[in-house]
């Protein structure tokens, strides 16, 4: 530190610049990796790089000369190791509204349509994943299930969740107005946070918003809860009027005004009376990696 105390009264903007533009890269790797598998490999590969400076430094010429052989491939270990972190953080920065460009994605055009299939497969105890499209595309998601390219309904999912059909299990995946394709092959999360008690179909929906900006909406064929997954996050236990918030909020629709509500009340999906009612002051659980 005494070594660059001198040079530090030189510092001019450029430096500044400089030296907070590589303390935000390193802060936004550190983001990345915390709370993940991928957070203890980097710790591991520096460690392995200070005893490699140690060794260099107090002559260790045995310990030197193994660590020799290991040092220069941590570069392509960590290109290996890390390929889904890099994926994962390249498409954050692609998404980003750089000066106001890269805006423009919508929401599903039929969000109703959504929400009383979700409503009747809840009251059903019919498991059911839809992943709703968002800025990145899905492509290689779809091409994994069963392309259908129809308009999205209400009857059209409540068909497709149908148990015992071939189109039951795997995800649904909607592009706007559309059902792009059913029965997708979805990636699993591997957080090691996560409840065990989370199935198959959850960890889907984590895994899939992990890979990119899409909202998934889970309900559970145990116990008929409604969860709503995004950005590797899971909520459990909402109701109705909360999926339809989460999915503006995600996709930037602004909320109706009282005045858009007593003038549209018949869009506005309603509970059943038959079904389970959310007890009040019941908080939603919050599953966080």
């Amino acid at each position: 530190m005494l070594r660059f105390l001198p040079s530090a009264s030189n510092l001019d903007l450029t430096g500044v610049v400089d030296i907070l533009v590589v303390a935000f890269l390193v802060y936004q790797v550190l983001m990345v990796v915390r709370g993940t598998r991928a957070g203890h490999v980097l710790i591991g590969i520096l460690m392995m790089v200070s005893i490699y400076a140690i060794a260099l430094w107090a002559g260790l010429e045995a310990l030197r000369s193994l660590l020799s052989f290991i040092v220069p491939y941590i570069g392509l270990a960590i290109i290996v190791l890390f390929q889904s972190e890099i994926r994962r953080t390249l498409a954050r920065i692609g998404r980003k509204r750089w000066l106001g460009l890269g805006a423009g994605f919508r929401a599903p055009e039929s969000v109703n349509e959504i929400v009383l299939a979700v409503e009747h497969l809840a009251q059903q105890k019919t498991g059911a994943l839809i992943v709703l499209e968002r800025d990145i595309g899905l492509r290689t998601f779809i091409e994994s299930g069963v392309r259908l390219e129809a308009l999205l309904s209400r009857d059209l999912l409540l068909s497709i969740f149908q148990p015992g059909l071939p189109l039951h299990d795997g995800a649904v995946i909607v592009q706007k107005d559309r059902v792009a394709a059913a029965a997708c092959f979805l990636p699993l999360t591997t957080n090691p946070a996560l409840s065990a008690k989370l199935g198959t179909r959850h960890r889907a929906a984590i895994g899939i918003t992990e890979e990119s900006d899409c909202l998934s909406v889970v309900v559970s064929e145990e116990n008929g809860r409604i969860s709503v997954a995004s950005f590797g996050e899971l909520i459990q236990g909402l109701s109705v009027p909360d999926v339809v918030e989460r999915i503006n909020r995600h996709f930037g629709v602004e909320r109706p005004t009282p005045v858009q509500i007593g003038e549209f009340a018949a869009d506005i999906p309603l509970a059943h009376d038959t079904g389970p009612k959310p007890r009040e002051g019941r908080a939603a659980e919050r599953v966080q990696p």
